[in-house]
């Protein structure tokens, strides 16, 4: 890796970011396509940029990241985990302040499985009597 350059990764659902961050004037790419192009939902882009906005480091740094599975939201939130555990690899101090905000937490919660003789995950085949 080049010199000043911080990996991270995220993740939610099935959704991976794998997250690059070097000092910078706050370009992001993601899939090699513009911010601004890629999350078009204003929610999305404020929770993807959210860690930035709690430290304090909007436009300090260029990010560079490759998403994939899962659906927008998704990956806007495995981007948000995915910046958040860069800065905190590139200064420990603002650990605290992170992780109150809960943003280094991988949320665990996934789409729960089909099961045989059943319509859905719970919900049964409709019952007819005749």
């Amino acid at each position: 890796m080049a010199e000043g350059v911080i990996y991270a990764t995220g993740k939610r659902k099935t959704a991976v970011a794998r997250v690059w961050l070097r000092p910078g004037t706050g370009l992001i790419t993601i899939n090699r396509r513009p911010f601004e192009s890629y999350l078009f939902r204003d929610s999305d882009r404020a929770v993807a940029l959210d860690p930035f906005k709690v430290t304090n480091n909007i436009n300090k740094f260029d990010v560079t990241i490759n998403v994939d599975g899962g659906g927008i939201t998704g990956q806007a939130e495995a981007i948000r985990h995915g910046i958040s555990r860069a800065l905190v690899e590139g200064d420990s101090q603002i650990r605290n302040v992170v992780k109150k905000q809960g943003f280094l937490t991988r949320d665990s919660r996934m789409k729960e499985r089909k099961k045989y003789g059943k319509a859905s995950a719970r919900a049964r085949f409709q019952y007819s009597k005749r």
